[in-house]
C-alpha cells in the first residue's frame, strides 16, 4: 500500500471540502505547543474527568490544562480577529465582557461587589460536560510571588475565602487556580479560575448574569 502523508496540521479536524489552499494566516505563528493539539484529531484527544481535574489543581500542575484541539483552532482564529478589530484582547475584554469604563478598584480586594465581575470561560478546556468552567476577574491585584511567579499565602488566602464565601453554600464541588503568570492570555486585567461540578444551573445563571461564552457566538468566517 502507498505510504499516506500526515495531514499538515492545519487541515486536522476541518471537513475535506472546507480545506483551504494554505495555512490560514490565524495559525501561521502558533508555538510548537498548539501546532501539536491543533493536528490532534478531536476523537483521539481525551477529555479530563472531574477526578483529573482536580488532582491537577492540587499538585499545581495547571498547564496541563488544554482545550479540545477544534476548538483551540477555533479559539486562535477568533483571538487574531480581535486584535484586528479592538487591537487588543485586553481591550475587547474590557470593552464588550466586562464592560468596565474604569479599572480603579473601589475598595480592598472583594470588599465591594463592583470590582468583581464572574463570566464564563470563553473558550474553556477540554472537560467532562458536567464542569463549569468560570472566570472571576478583579479591578484589584491578587499578589504573586516575583520569583515564582504564583500566587503569595496572602493572596491564596484572600481568594480561597471569597471562593468559599461565593461557591460554598451553592455547590458541593468546585476547585479554584489562578494561572502562572507565563500561562495568562490576558496580563492586564487580574482573574483567576473556578470549576463548578454538576452546579445549578439557576444558580450560575444568576451569578453570572445570564452570561454565554463566546465559544457559543463565534462564527468562522
Amino acid at each position: 500500500m502507498p505510504h499516506e502523508e500526515p495531514l499538515p496540521f492545519w487541515l486536522v479536524n476541518v471537513p475535506r471540502d472546507l480545506w483551504p489552499a494554505g495555512c490560514p494566516e490565524f495559525l501561521k505563528e502558533c508555538n510548537e505547543k498548539d501546532r501539536r493539539i491543533i493536528g490532534t484529531p478531536d476523537d483521539e484527544y481525551d477529555l479530563l474527568t472531574w477526578d483529573e481535574v482536580k488532582e491537577l489543581v492540587r499538585i499545581d500542575r495547571v498547564d496541563k490544562f488544554h482545550r479540545v484541539p477544534s476548538e483551540l483552532r477555533r479559539y486562535r482564529h477568533f483571538t487574531h480577529r480581535l486584535v484586528k478589530e479592538y487591537g487588543s484582547i485586553m481591550r475587547f475584554m474590557l470593552d464588550e465582557r466586562l464592560k468596565w469604563t474604569s479599572m480603579e478598584p473601589r475598595g480592598r480586594p472583594f470588599e465591594y461587589d463592583s470590582d468583581v465581575k464572574i463570566l464564563y470561560n470563553d473558550w474553556p478546556y477540554g472537560l467532562d460536560p458536567a464542569i463549569v468552567h468560570l472566570v472571576v476577574w478583579t479591578k484589584f491585584e491578587l499578589e504573586d510571588d516575583p520569583e515564582t511567579g504564583l500566587s503569595t499565602p496572602e493572596s491564596r488566602q484572600e481568594i480561597e475565602a471569597y471562593v468559599q464565601r461565593t461557591f460554598g453554600s451553592k455547590t458541593k464541588e468546585f476547585v479554584w487556580f489562578k494561572n502562572w503568570k507565563s500561562l495568562k492570555s490576558v496580563h492586564a486585567v487580574e482573574h483567576f479560575h473556578v470549576m463548578l461540578y454538576k452546579p445549578d444551573e439557576e444558580f450560575v445563571r444568576e451569578i453570572t448574569g445570564g452570561d454565554v461564552p463566546m465559544t457559543e457566538k463565534f462564527v468562522a468566517s
